[in-house]
């Protein structure tokens, strides 16, 4: 009679490979999740430049029709509410919302009138920190870089 062997039948998963699957999904969650963002922060840099292009352009379209350019008390809400000391102003206003339009994070675009570029004008976003400066998505956009 030949030895007997016993054979042992394995089911289910070690603790090694279950812990190995478990970092391979945290590894690709996470570059996903990256990825995710990625594309919401340029989204948001997207949005706020074309709105700086639109708001620029009724600022200059405002200028053509008034002679002059918009004050910084009066501000962009002058280009969708008539200032009582303006002529020829726009039917409507010169957008085609009845508000200003917000950059990418949500706040209101900052009116100046001559800014240190020499320009008449410009409107700027504060980037996704809202503060003065910064760099990548935290960088302040400008209307005057948005041609």
């Amino acid at each position: 009679m030949g030895k007997r062997r016993t054979e042992r039948v394995r089911y289910g998963f070690t603790m090694i490979e279950l812990m190995a699957v478990l970092i391979i999904l945290g590894l690709l969650a996470t570059v996903l999740v990256r990825n995710f963002m990625g594309q919401t922060d340029k989204a948001r840099v997207t949005t706020t430049k074309v709105n700086l292009r639109l708001l620029h352009s009724a600022v200059n379209q405002f200028k053509m029709d008034t002679g002059r350019f918009l004050s910084e008390d009066e501000g962009l809400e002058a280009l969708v509410v008539p200032p009582s000391d303006v002529e020829n102003y726009e039917p409507g206003g010169y957008l085609d919302t009845t508000e200003i339009p917000k950059d990418g994070w949500g706040r209101d675009f900052i009116y100046e009138q001559y800014p240190e570029s020499g320009k008449p004008f410009v409107i700027k976003s504060l980037g996704a920190d809202g503060e003065e400066g910064g760099e990548a998505y935290d960088a302040d956009l400008y209307s005057t870089d948005a041609y």
